[in-house]
C-alpha cells in the first residue's frame, strides 16, 4: 500500500515543541501514538480510563489522560511530556527535586505525577500544600510513596519561586546520594553506560 493508498488521514501534532505529521488510526489514542510512533514512552498505559494518571501529558499546558484522548483532536494543539519539560542533559525543577528526594520507587507513575505539578506551579507558583495535595490527587503511586512525592513537590515550589512558606529564602536540599538514583548498577565488568534518571 503506498501513501495515497492509506485510507487514514494525516495529523499534525506538535510534540515537544516539534511538528511531525501521524497517520493514526481511528481508534488510536495520543497515548498509542506517542508510543508507537513517536517513541516517547513516558506516558504510560495504566488503567486506559483516564482515573490513574499514569498515562499524562500536557496538552495547552494542562494535565491530560492521553488514554482517553483521540489523537485527531488534539492535531495542532501543543503537547508536552514528560520527555520535553528541559533541554539535553538537562532536569527540569520538579524532575530534580523528585530526584533528590527519592520521591519514586519503581517510577512508573512518575512521569505523570512530574508533569501534573509542572502544570500545577506553572500556573499557581505559591500553590499551598493542600492545593498540591488537591492537584495531585488523581495520580496513583502504586507504592506508597504519597509522602516523598508531597515533599518533592513542595521543595521544587520553592526552589522555582526562590522562598520557602515563612519568607525565608530557598537554600536547596541535601544530594547525597542522589547522582546514584536512577544508575544501572550492572554487574561486575559491566561497561554500560548509566540509564538517564526521570527522563
Amino acid at each position: 500500500m503506498t501513501e495515497h493508498d492509506d485510507p487514514r488521514l494525516p495529523v499534525r501534532l506538535v510534540v515537544n515543541d516539534d511538528e511531525v505529521e501521524v497517520r493514526p488510526r481511528g481508534h488510536h489514542t495520543l497515548l498509542d501514538v506517542l508510543r508507537r510512533e513517536l517513541d516517547l514512552f513516558g506516558a504510560r498505559p495504566g488503567c486506559t480510563a483516564g482515573a490513574c494518571g499514569s498515562c499524562t501529558v500536557l496538552v495547552d499546558g494542562a494535565p491530560a489522560s492521553s488514554c482517553l484522548l483521540p489523537a485527531h483532536v488534539v492535531g495542532g494543539r501543543p503537547v508536552r511530556t514528560v520527555e520535553g519539560l528541559a533541554g539535553p542533559g538537562e532536569l527540569h525543577p520538579v524532575q530534580q527535586a523528585f530526584i533528590d528526594h527519592t520521591a519514586f520507587q519503581c517510577s512508573y507513575c512518575t512521569p505523570g505525577f512530574i508533569l501534573t505539578a509542572v502544570a500545577l506551579l506553572d500556573r499557581e507558583p505559591d500553590a499551598s500544600r493542600e492545593r498540591i495535595r488537591a492537584e495531585l490527587a488523581g495520580n496513583l503511586c502504586r507504592c506508597g510513596s504519597y509522602v516523598k512525592i508531597m515533599d518533592a513537590v513542595l521543595d521544587a515550589r520553592d526552589r522555582m519561586r526562590g522562598y520557602h512558606d515563612d519568607g525565608t529564602p530557598y537554600a536547596g536540599v541535601s544530594t547525597a546520594g542522589a547522582s546514584a538514583v536512577g544508575a544501572s548498577a550492572g554487574r561486575s565488568g559491566d561497561s554500560r553506560e548509566p540509564r538517564a534518571a526521570l527522563a
